[in-house]
């Protein structure tokens, strides 16, 4: 198992970032993520880390569908990686119709045939191999529909491809991590449970091809008080369980009741979908915490750690909640890794 560090989309300089991305490669992070919401985009950031770094891989997670055309995506991976020596994982996501109307401008269509056509095309594009055409229900290359010129050909790209660039997709939903598996190189899931995944994804991950990469993205506060630990994670936790989506279209309340915290997610989401977010966060267990997240001293850290290693996660990404967890899970994970992790 590697670890992955997530830096999100947040806006910073380009002295900040080439800092943050040489220290996590100084500390023995295997990976650095972007992401992007309406904000900073994914790809930009991780091309300045690039020209700053040498040996740490280069992730999405995620960059979103609607934000570009497959071709546009393909030509931007195949540049980014060949620039970074081939350390690029491509992470994509649909992301939510809120963003994908209310931002690119786009219909937010059929999310499952729309990832489906556009890995497939991206896949296409990134060979290298042919000439690119498809015809889907979500995409059309060449496309020759309403509006169309009638002129478009396939094309094969012109740039000389070197290596196979990974493509994760991002998904929780049971469909969404179905299609993941069949189409995709990898699954980017997040509130995952070390010890219940099992009642989740074990039947959809049994029939993954070897070497299939799962890469959680996990909250970790790493604090000499259990208590302070928890209380840094805890307001996300509540957001995603009872916060994000509405009432039956929560895919994050789904899961978290799927592992068997049903009541629990129930009772954060009234609270939370009622206006009381103070109580809904409240809410959130210490149980729940402790199963999701990675809380607590250092050497309790490494103790959860162990859970995590013996189940299908090939890289855990790593999502801090203040600025020194960065140096302490680094520790943590060498001790953990040279068996020193003793507990406590």
């Amino acid at each position: 198992m590697e670890l992955g560090l997530a830096i999100g989309s947040a806006q910073r300089s380009g002295a900040e970032t080439t800092a943050l991305a040489q220290h996590a490669e100084s500390l023995g992070y295997d990976s650095i993520w972007t992401s992007e919401a309406w904000g900073s985009d994914a790809f930009t950031p991780l091309a300045y880390m690039a020209a700053a770094t040498s040996t740490i891989k280069l992730g999405t997670a995620v960059a979103q569908i609607s934000a570009r055309t497959p071709a546009a995506t393909g030509m931007t991976a195949l540049t980014l990686n060949d620039l970074s020596d081939q350390r690029l994982q491509l992470g994509l996501g649909v992301s939510g119709p809120q963003v994908v109307e209310g931002w690119h401008g786009v219909a937010f269509g059929k999310p499952l045939a729309k990832t489906r056509d556009y890995v497939a095309i991206v896949r296409l594009v990134m060979a290298g191999e042919e000439r690119v055409e498809f015809q889907g229900p979500e995409y059309q290359v060449p496309f020759l529909g309403e509006g169309s010129t009638g002129l478009g050909k396939p094309l094969r790209t012109t740039f000389r491809v070197k290596h196979t660039i990974p493509i994760l997709v991002a998904a929780i939903g049971p469909r969404n991590v179905a299609l993941a598996i069949d189409e995709a190189d990898g699954l980017l899931p997040y509130l995952w449970s070390p010890t219940r995944w099992e009642r989740v994804w074990g039947e959809q991950l049994s029939g993954a091809k070897e070497g299939y990469l799962v890469a959680p993205t996990v909250l970790v506060a790493i604090d000499d008080d259990l208590e302070h630990a928890r209380a840094a994670v805890r307001p996300q936790l509540a957001l995603h369980v009872g916060g994000m989506g509405a009432r039956g279209q929560n895919f994050y309340h789904s899961l978290v009741a799927r592992y068997g915290y049903e009541e629990e997610a129930n009772h954060i989401q009234d609270l939370y979908l009622g206006g009381d977010r103070a109580a809904a966060i409240e809410a959130v267990s210490d149980e729940l915490i402790d199963d999701l997240t990675l809380v607590g001293p250092p050497d309790r850290v490494g103790q959860q750690l162990e859970h995590w290693r013996g189940g299908p996660v090939t890289t855990l990404i790593a999502d801090p909640q203040s600025d020194g967890t960065l140096e302490a899970l680094a520790d943590v994970w060498r001790r953990v890794n040279m068996g020193g992790s003793d507990g406590g």
